[in-house]
């Protein structure tokens, strides 16, 4: 049976591994990623376009110069994205769905440890340094794609453009990352928290061990004086 130590620190962990998971799952199902203000104009015309959307969703309203509200949308973001930005698209998602089963496997993993001592070494500290890194690199590079299709590749303005079905000449945009796309920071962090604490469990079980072999190599030195 696993020291009541363990017990503690491994709890802990599996503790922020659920919360890991439950984080992605949360990312996942709520579509308020990005809220963008999109303008464009014409010669004596001006609207602005402002489009919230997620990864599968999203809603569009216009707005003509003098504040008349024209149209209020949803939409797929699927079927408004060229081949590109649609890759980039689909790429985050896949990353988050990896980014989750590593959270479940690092909850299995330390829920494993606290009730029980795995013979294999990988089910141990290893696995869950492994399964935590590679899910909270994962999620590191979705918000990096993700601002990147915004920001490098217009994705706001090619939904606004096609879901306005405006004509007129793109003049700027303003962007506002929301809450959807800020937690994944949180997944980031308890990813990290997930490690240090095992790091903690690791270390200190390291100098409890050097410190029960300390008097034996002592009575070793006793034996040979003698």
């Amino acid at each position: 049976m696993p020291t009541r130590e363990k017990k503690l620190m491994f709890g802990a962990a599996f503790l922020t591994s659920v919360l890991s998971f439950v984080i992605i799952c949360v990312v996942l199902g709520t579509q308020r990623w990005i809220s963008s203000t999109v303008y464009f104009s014409q010669s004596n015309s001006s609207t602005s376009v402002t489009v919230t959307y997620g990864l599968f969703s999203g809603t569009c309203a216009s707005t003509i110069h003098v504040g008349v509200q024209v149209s209020d949308t949803n939409f797929q973001v699927a079927e408004l994205l060229n081949s590109t930005r649609k890759a980039i698209n689909v790429t985050i998602i896949v990353l988050l769905v990896l980014s989750l089963l590593c959270s479940l496997l690092s909850s299995g993993f330390t829920f494993t440890n606290t009730v029980s001592n795995p013979y294999q070494t990988f089910l141990g500290p290893i696995g869950v340094y492994t399964w935590n890194a590679i899910g909270g690199f994962f999620t590191l590079i979705v918000m990096i794609l993700f601002a990147v299709n915004v920001q490098g590749n217009n994705l706001s303005v090619e939904l606004a453009i096609k879901c306005a079905s405006t004509q007129q000449n793109h003049t700027g945009s303003k962007h506002n990352y929301d809450y959807s796309y800020w937690i994944l920071l949180l997944h980031i962090l308890f990813s990290c928290a997930t490690i240090v604490i095992i790091v903690f469990y690791s270390c200190a079980r390291y100098t409890k061990k050097k410190e029960q072999e300390r008097p034996i190599e002592n009575a070793s030195k006793d034996v040979i004086l003698f």
